[in-house]
Formats: C-alpha cells, structure tokens, sequence
C-alpha cells in the first residue's frame, strides 16, 4: 500500500511541476485564416508580400525539373514527397494531424506559420490586438518574433541546393510591415 502511496504522489508531482506537451502545442490555421486580417492595406498587405515571395512557392518549386533532378542524384526519390525535402519547403512538416486546422495545405508551402509559429492560438483579432498593446505575451500563446535561428533551420548547409545566406540581406526580401495603431 505504501508503494502505490508514493506512485502516486510523484505521479501527482510530475504533473503538477513538469510543463504539459498537449498544453504548449498550438494548432496551425493555415495561410487561409492569417489572410483574413493581412491582406488589407491598413494591416500592411502582409498576405499579399508572402503570396509574391518564394515561400509561397516552396512546395510548388518541388515538382520543378530542376528539384526532381537534385532529388535524384541524392537518391531521395519525388521531392514533394521526401521528408528531406518537406522539412522546410512547407509548414508544419511532421506535425500531429490533430494540429492542422481545416485551412491548413501543405500547397501553401512556407506559410506565415513557418515564421511566426502555429496560430491556433494567436490569431484571433482580440488576440492579437492585445499582443500589439501589450495585454498579451505573444510567446505565451505561440506567437513567434523570427530571427536569423528561425530562417536558418531550414536555410543552413543541409540543404541540397544551398547558398551562403546573409540573414540581414534576405530578411529585406521577406519583410512585411506591422500592423498600424
């Protein structure tokens, strides 16, 4: 009886001290939902940036004659379908399936949530208008400020096709304004 006493006792401790995986996952919306407040002139046509970019095209650029060829002289087989590749030419790669919300496409390729994390949690208009007043840890409810760590997760030498990067160079090409007061 004192066995199972103390099972459950640090079985209670670990839960109550140890942060819960479940509760620090956050759901991905997909580029569909962040459009609906980005696209505006008055919020800084963030969506409308991302569309010309190339990483709304990461996933498409994968079915190129030129990805299919480095594909195969790595021996990885269809690029839009090895992990090597998904990895970071689409957002939430190996995530759970019970993460990805009904607007979620891997087609989208590199999404807003590639960057800024998934936004189940933060993409509410409430939400968000008390990130940017201050009410609201951003980081809390999953939002991310990205820096060069988060570009060079997938922009580093693992890359089949990689080129030297100057973070400071190719965040301009990227860069989208915040939302005005």
């Amino acid at each position: 009886m004192r066995k199972i006493a103390v099972f459950l006792l640090i079985t209670a401790f670990t839960f109550v001290f140890t942060p819960s995986q479940a509760g620090a996952q956050h759901k991905y919306v997909g580029v569909g939902k962040c459009k609906t407040c980005h696209k505006s002139k008055r919020s800084g046509q963030q969506y409308q940036i991302w569309q010309k970019s190339k990483h709304s095209k990461a996933y498409a650029t994968l079915s190129s004659a030129e990805s299919k060829k480095i594909a195969k002289e790595k021996g990885l087989g269809d690029p839009q379908k090895a992990p090597q590749c998904l990895k970071c030419h689409i957002t939430a790669y190996n995530a759970d399936k019970n993460l990805l919300g009904k607007r979620y496409k891997m087609e989208d390729g590199v999404g807003c949530e590639s960057c800024h994390g998934p936004g189940g949690d933060y993409y509410k208009k409430k939400v968000m208008k008390a990130i940017y007043e201050g009410k609201q840890d951003g980081k809390a409810v999953g939002l991310i400020k990205p820096d060069e760590k988060t570009c060079k997760k997938c922009h580093n030498e693992e890359s089949p096709s990689y080129k030297p990067f100057d973070f400071k160079k190719r965040i301009k090409e990227i860069a989208h304004p915040v939302l005005k007061k």
